[in-house]
């Protein structure tokens, strides 16, 4: 494995094509293949997106996934993953795939950690057995993935937070990211973000960007939020933090988030996301509509024979009555998450491929007032239905 600094190789780029205000639509070329953004990534924990097969993670129009370095490095371990091919390999996607650094899963463990400057130990949540995380173990762990993208390691406090407390936590995440780019190996197509931190506080995240910018990654991201602050000041730190990013390189918003955080962000210059929530919802009954979420359980819907959308391109509204799909949650059987998640990537995909091509056009500003009047406008009435149900 040779060192960063000794490598010369071809680095991945993002390219721009059109901007409107704010937001970016570009390119994301990669050694796996080329991802349009603004894009939504699908959570692949585990390298599964659950209750998911690839091919219809693909049938979504999904372009890039994301997988997780904590709980890979736990079962199976890296060495196995590595062993078997690589995460590309052994889930069956070809395509790019970025790894989270396992930083914010090892936050959330509180108790069963212990923090100092060299890095993380921390008990699994699994059997209990001590493991260890530093910036390069992380950036290893994640090269034995075959990560296209690696993330740098940090660490993600909860908000609020005091300044103090925030600067602190901000000013090692930047030492482990010299560390971590100092440990990543540069090969053709595949780069390493670095994760711009200092939750709400504008001096911090400026501290924290021209730090990450002097060491220099091939993306940044932007961590330390969507962790309690609510989406007023999510919205409000993106409005001073994506203008001092680097305008040639892509921006990920970690963590976010519902469908209106994905076009307020996208609108303050974001280009990449990722969320466990369209995955989450959909096993619980909860369905991402035009007309916003729809929860299967509701007894109203015991003998709707509607189709959940009547403007969904998967073959889940297509084929399946609202009734069928509440049935399959009463009855506790698989097939119920299975569908709704699938529904669920694709209603976001499909959202992003309208905000993109929206941006394209130069009319974001139209679609996110259209989007936003028929969110708030609730499920549709049999009145303006405009299709037939699936009854016989």
């Amino acid at each position: 494995m040779s060192n960063h600094k000794t490598d010369h190789a071809i680095k991945m780029t993002w390219v721009p094509e059109a901007s409107c205000g704010m937001a970016r639509a570009g390119h994301l070329h990669t050694r796996h293949g080329t991802v349009p953004t603004p894009t939504f990534m699908p959570v692949g924990t585990v390298g599964t997106v659950k209750g998911m097969t690839m091919d219809a993670v693909r049938s979504t129009g999904a372009g890039i996934v994301l997988g997780n370095t904590y709980h890979l490095m736990l079962r199976p371990t890296a060495d196995r993953v590595q062993k078997l091919g690589g995460l590309h390999r052994m889930m069956d996607w070809p395509g790019p795939i970025l790894t989270d650094s396992g930083g914010f899963q090892v936050m959330s463990l509180g108790a069963l950690r212990k923090l100092d400057e060299d890095g993380v130990t921390f008990r699994s949540h699994i059997d209990g057995s001590k493991h260890r995380l530093t910036p390069e173990i992380s950036t290893d762990i994640q090269f034995k993935l075959d990560a296209t993208i690696t993330m740098a390691f940090d660490e993600c406090p909860a908000l609020p937070a005091t300044p103090e407390v925030l600067r602190k936590s901000m000013e090692m995440s930047m030492r482990w990211a010299a560390r971590s780019r100092e440990a990543f190996v540069a090969r053709e197509g595949y780069g390493q973000f670095g994760i711009v931190q200092g939750g709400t506080e504008r001096d911090l995240r400026e501290y924290s960007i021209k730090a990450l910018t002097e060491i220099g990654f091939e993306g940044y991201a932007i961590g330390g939020l969507a962790v309690g602050e609510g989406q007023e000041l999510m919205f409000s730190t993106l409005d001073f933090t994506t203008p001092m990013l680097p305008q040639d390189k892509a921006r990920y918003l970690m963590g976010v988030g519902t469908p209106d955080d994905l076009l307020g962000a996208v609108m303050r210059g974001v280009d990449m996301f990722d969320c466990v929530m369209p995955s989450r919802a959909g096993r619980t009954a909860r369905a991402y509509t035009e007309r916003g979420p729809i929860n299967l359980r509701n007894a109203r819907f015991a003998e709707d024979t509607r189709t959940l959308t009547p403007h969904d391109d998967t073959p889940v509204a297509g084929r399946y009555s609202r009734a069928y799909l509440h049935h399959l949650f009463r009855a506790n059987e698989m097939l119920g998450p299975m569908l709704l998640t699938w529904h669920n990537l694709a209603y976001y995909q499909r959202l992003m491929r309208q905000i993109r091509a929206a941006i394209v056009d130069g009319t974001l500003d139209v679609l996110a007032v259209k989007l936003r009047e028929d969110w708030a406008k609730g499920d549709w009435t049999e009145d303006e239905w405009p299709m037939p149900d699936l009854a016989l």
